[in-house]
């Protein structure tokens, strides 16, 4: 198995997580993108930024999530923003190769709900008004 996963607080590259899956020997690739919305229904106003912070060990915390799947012909790549964040910004990428389209959906999902459930990355939404709160906090239960 192939994995890399890391946080940044640079873009993103939505290609570079393909090319990090991408072998002869697989047959499908599963790919998430989460980009930052406009919306949120707990919001009064418009979305307008994300701030994105990481508890110290998320970077650690993010890879034992990858490595979780534990399948020889599967190859992921996984990585989450940190810092601040614009409507349309890429929040997390996931992408997930293996043999069959199957497995590739099913892991890419799992994988997606457990950062989403299990790393400690909080977010603080900024409305247009410029009133702001903190969201989906998680992690580290």
């Amino acid at each position: 198995m192939i994995v890399t996963a890391s946080l940044s607080d640079e873009p993103l590259d939505v290609a570079a997580h393909l090319d990090a899956v991408a072998s002869p020997s697989v047959g499908a690739t599963a790919l998430f993108v989460g980009t930052v919305r406009d919306n949120d229904p707990d919001a009064a106003g418009s979305v307008v930024l994300l701030e994105y912070s990481a508890h110290p060990d998320a970077a650690e915390i993010l890879a034992r999530i990858a490595e979780s799947v534990d399948t020889p012909e599967v190859r992921v790549a996984v990585s989450h923003r940190v810092g601040d964040l614009d409507v349309g910004g890429v929040a997390i990428v996931c992408a997930v190769s293996s043999v069959h389209r199957a497995q590739a959906y099913e892991l890419n999902r799992e994988l997606v709900e457990r950062v989403k459930a299990e790393l400690p990355v909080w977010k603080k939404q900024v409305e247009s008004d410029g009133r702001s709160a903190w969201v989906g906090l998680g992690g580290l239960t």
